[in-house]
C-alpha cells in the first residue's frame, strides 16, 4: 500500500515525512528506499547507493544502538514499540535487546493545571472534593500519563495516576502509520519478515489499548490485592474505585524503596533488612502468580519491586501482565516436564501444538539443539545457574529454528529470567527448582483429577455433538453453492502489484526518454536546414533552439526524477 493511498491527511503526511527523516538520518535510508518512502525524504540526505543488507547484514551493535536511538527521536509510540520489542527474545537477537532495554519513557511532565483539569473532568467534581491534599508536582512521568502524591480525607496516602491530554489521537494516528510500515516492510522487505513486524506491532497495539484505559489497571490491580492480601510479607496497592475513571487511576500508597536502590545501598544501609526472606518472597509470589491466580506481572523490574524492613514486599505497576489459561498451564506443564525429563521431543510437539513452529523448521535440528542445551545445564550446582543466560541461550534457539512464542509464553519468559535475576542477587543460596517442583506437581496432579477430567471430556463431547450436529447442514449448502455456481480457481501472486508499478515506470521513462531524443533529432535538422524559410514571421531555425530548450528541460526534470528515486546505480 502505498503511504499516499493509505492517508491524505496533512497530519499523517507530516508525521509519515518526519519518520522517513529520522529513519534516513540514522542510517536506514534503504529501509526508507524499498518500502517506497524516498519522495518524503530531502534530496540532500538520500543515500547516493541504497543497500540492500538486513539488520543482522552490518555490524550489530552499531545497527542495535541506531534502532534504539531511532525510537528514541520518534517519540513515545515508538519507545513503547521498542520496548515490546524487548520482551521477545524468540524473534529479535540479544545485542539488540539489549539496546531496547535501555528505552525509557523520557517525557517531561505537561502542565501540573492541566492535570487538574482532567481528574476534574473525569472524576465529575472539584479535585478538593476527590482528595484532602494532592501534590503540585508530578512524582513521575511518562508517555501515557504522570503520577501524584496524594491524601485522602480520611488520612490514607494514595499515588494518582492521570493520563496525559491528547494522548490518545496521538497513538492511534502513529499505530494506523505503524500497522501500514509494518505492512510494507513485509511486502517489499522479506529478509526482514523473520523480526515479525507486523506481529509486534499488532502486540503494540494491544499493550497501548490496555494502557490507555486505567480501568484495565485498575481491574488487574485489584485482582492481584485481593488475591494477596492474606499472604504474609506481600503487599499490593488497594484501588480506589470512587477515584478512578478510564484517564484517572488512583491507588493506595505502598511503602517501601525499589529492589535496585536497596541492593545499591545495602551496604550503607542500616536497617534491618532480610535478603533470603526478601529473595524467598518474590521467587515463591511469582509462582503463586503463574500457578495459582493464572495471571502475572510481566513487566517485574527493580523499579516496580519494592521493599520496606524488614522483610516486606511491594509490587506495583501492573500495566503490563500475561495470562495463564487452561491450554496456556497444559501446554507450560508439558514443558517442564520435557525439562526435568529430557524428553525434548515432548517439547518440540508441544510447540507445534502451540502453532509456534515455522513453515520451513527443521524438527529434528530443533530437537537437536535442545537436547545439548538441556545436557549443557544437568545436573550443574544451583549456585553456578545463571537462569537469565539459560533463558538467553533458550531464546536464541528459538530465534534460529524459526520458532515464534505466543505473546504470553514470551512475556513469562522475561519475567521468569528478571524475577531469577533480582532472587540470585539478593540470595544467591536460593534453589528455584526447590520452590517450582510441588507446584509442577500440584498442577500435574489437577490436570488428572477425576473432576478435571469429566469437564475436559464433557468440553470435547460438546464439540463433538456440536459438529455432528452442524455437517449435514453444512455439506447440504456446500453441495448447493457447487451446483450453482461451480468451482472458482483464485491464483494471487506476491508483490505482483511492485512488479507492474516498477515496469510501468521504466516503460514511461524509456518512452520519455524517446520523445527527449526524437525532439534533439528534430531540433537538429531543422537548426541545421539551409533553408530562408519562415514560420509566422520567425525563421525555421529558431524553432530548432526552442526544441533544443525543451529537450534540455525534459531531460532535466527525467534526470531529476531519476536522482530523487535512489537509483542511479
Amino acid at each position: 500500500m502505498s503511504p499516499l493511498q493509505f492517508t491524505r491527511s496533512v497530519r499523517s503526511l507530516n508525521r509519515l515525512r518526519h519518520i522517513a527523516v529520522v529513519l534516513t538520518r540514522h542510517g536506514f535510508g534503504h529501509i526508507v528506499a524499498q518500502i517506497n518512502l524516498s519522495r518524503f525524504v530531502p534530496v540532500w540526505m538520500i543515500p547516493r547507493r541504497a543497500t540492500r543488507s538486513a539488520l543482522g547484514d552490518a555490524e550489530a551493535p552499531t545497527v542495535a544502538r541506531r534502532v534504539r536511538q531511532v525510537c528514541t527521536d520518534l517519540g513515545p509510540t515508538f519507545v513503547k514499540l521498542g520496548q515490546v520489542m524487548s520482551s521477545r527474545p524468540d524473534i529479535l537477537p540479544a545485542d539488540l535487546l539489549t539496546e531496547l532495554r535501555k528505552l525509557q519513557d523520557n517525557v517531561p511532565p505537561f502542565e501540573n493545571t492541566t492535570a487538574m483539569e482532567v481528574i476534574s473532568r473525569s472524576l465529575g467534581r472539584p479535585v478538593q472534593e476527590c482528595f484532602a491534599w494532592i501534590s503540585d508536582q508530578p512524582l513521575a512521568s511518562a508517555s501515557i500519563g504522570q503520577a501524584y502524591r496524594a491524601r485522602s480525607h480520611d488520612g490514607r496516602d494514595l499515588i494518582v495516576k492521570v493520563r496525559r491530554p491528547g494522548i490518545a489521537e496521538t497513538i492511534a494516528l502513529d499505530m494506523q502509520l505503524l500497522a501500514m510500515l509494518a505492512e510494507s516492510v513485509e511486502r517489499f522487505m522479506p529478509e526482514l519478515g523473520m523480526y515479525r513486524p507486523a506481529m509486534l506491532v499488532d502486540e503494540l497495539d494491544q499493550t497501548l489499548r490496555r494502557e490507555l484505559d486505567y480501568v484495565n489497571e485498575a481491574s488487574v490491580t485489584c485482582r492481584f490485592h485481593e488475591y494477596f492480601a492474606d499472604t504474609i510479607g506481600v503487599r499490593v496497592p488497594a484501588v480506589f474505585w470512587e477515584l478512578t475513571a478510564p484517564e484517572v487511576l488512583t491507588l493506595e500508597a505502598v511503602p517501601g524503596t525499589n529492589v535496585e536502590t536497596v541492593l545499591r545501598t545495602l551496604a550503607e544501609d542500616h536497617r534491618p533488612i532480610d535478603r533470603r526472606l526478601i529473595a524467598r518472597r518474590l521467587a515463591e509470589c511469582f509462582l503463586d502468580q503463574v500457578f495459582e491466580l493464572g495471571v502475572f506481572h510481566a513487566d517485574p523490574h527493580p523499579g516496580n519491586v519494592l521493599v520496606h524492613p524488614p522483610a516486606t514486599l511491594g509490587l506495583v505497576d501492573f500495566g503490563q501482565v500475561g495470562r495463564i489459561t487452561h491450554e496456556f498451564m497444559t501446554e507450560l506443564i508439558a514443558l517442564l516436564y520435557s525439562v526435568v525429563h529430557g524428553e525434548m521431543d515432548v517439547a518440540v510437539e508441544t510447540f507445534a501444538d502451540m502453532g509456534a513452529i515455522g513453515r520451513d523448521t527443521d524438527r529434528r535440528s530443533l530437537h537437536r539443539a535442545l537436547l545439548i542445551l538441556h545436557d549443557k545445564y544437568y545436573g550443574l550446582p544451583i549456585k553456578r545457574l545463571n537462569v537469565t543466560k539459560l533463558l538467553e541461550e533458550y531464546s536464541d534457539i528459538m530465534r534460529r529454528h524459526d520458532v515464534v512464542l505466543p505473546r504470553d509464553v514470551a512475556l513469562l519468559i522475561k519475567a521468569t529470567g528478571t524475577v531469577g535475576a533480582l532472587a540470585a542477587q539478593l540470595d544467591p543460596e536460593l534453589n528455584l527448582f526447590e520452590l517450582l517442583g510441588p507446584r509442577v506437581d500440584r498442577a500435574m496432579k489437577k490436570r488428572f483429577d477425576p473432576a478435571e477430567v469429566t469437564r475436559a471430556t464433557s468440553r470435547v463431547a460438546w464439540d463433538v455433538l456440536s459438529i455432528l450436529r452442524r455437517a449435514p447442514g453444512q455439506v447440504r449448502g456446500l453441495l448447493r453453492r457447487l451446483s450453482t455456481t461451480g468451482w472458482e480457481l483464485h491464483v494471487r501472486h506476491e508483490n505482483i502489484d511492485r512488479l507492474v508499478r516498477e515496469l510501468d515506470r521504466s516503460s514511461n521513462r524509456l518512452a520519455f526518454s524517446v520523445v527527449i531524443g526524437a525532439i534533439i533529432i528534430g531540433s537538429s535538422v531543422v537548426f541545421s536546414a539551409n533553408t530562408q524559410m519562415a514560420l509566422f514571421g520567425i525563421k525555421i531555425q529558431y524553432f530548432g533552439v526552442v526544441g533544443y530548450l525543451v529537450a534540455g528541460i525534459l531531460g532535466l526534470g527525467l534526470a531529476w526524477a531519476i536522482f530523487r528515486s535512489g537509483r542511479l546505480h
